[in-house]
């Protein structure tokens, strides 16, 4: 999967701006620079933690006797919340919520997504690539092109706390 290939209708143009606004995402973020090979490898970490997310959000619903996930569902921590509010305010100048509301898989579950899960997505994706962003730098504080070892690195931190 492409990262920036918000549609596949999209001119080339729109492709060439989405890795740019991703760069940029990263540079304000954490102050690094990221590669295709880079967006790829996030683009691989958003759809696996927000799988992860969303099947704890169905077990929760599924244990409440509900079939619709809704967003009080979702196991969202203190730190990805103040996560969501950065991307926020950074999404003011940057404009990433439309690509990443594409970027989000939904992917199929037993239980139907609430509009206000669906609604909720791309902003939880945004904080979930600040958390990221934050992660590199927490691993190599003097980071600036993060390598296969940082993303791995990253991948299994995350996978031992969401």
């Amino acid at each position: 999967m492409m990262i920036a290939a918000v549609q596949s209708n999209q001119p080339p143009a729109s492709h060439v701006m989405s890795i740019a606004r991703f760069e940029r995402f990263f540079r304000i973020a954490a102050s690094l620079d990221v590669d295709k090979q880079d967006l790829k490898r996030y683009s691989d970490f958003i759809n696996q933690k927000l799988y992860d997310l969303l099947l704890r959000a169905q077990a929760i619903a599924k244990a409440n006797g509900r079939v619709i996930l809704e967003p009080f569902d979702l196991p969202i921590t203190k730190g990805l919340q103040e996560c969501i509010h950065e991307f926020e305010r950074l999404d003011e100048e940057i404009e990433l919520r439309p690509i990443l509301d594409h970027l989000a898989t939904r992917p199929p579950l037993d239980l139907a997504y609430g509009e206000d899960v669906e609604a909720r997505l791309p902003e939880i994706v945004g904080g979930l690539s600040v958390a990221l962003a934050r992660t590199f730098n927490i691993i190599d504080s003097g980071l600036k092109n993060p390598s296969g070892v940082h993303w791995r690195k990253c991948f299994r931190i995350f996978n031992l706390l969401l």
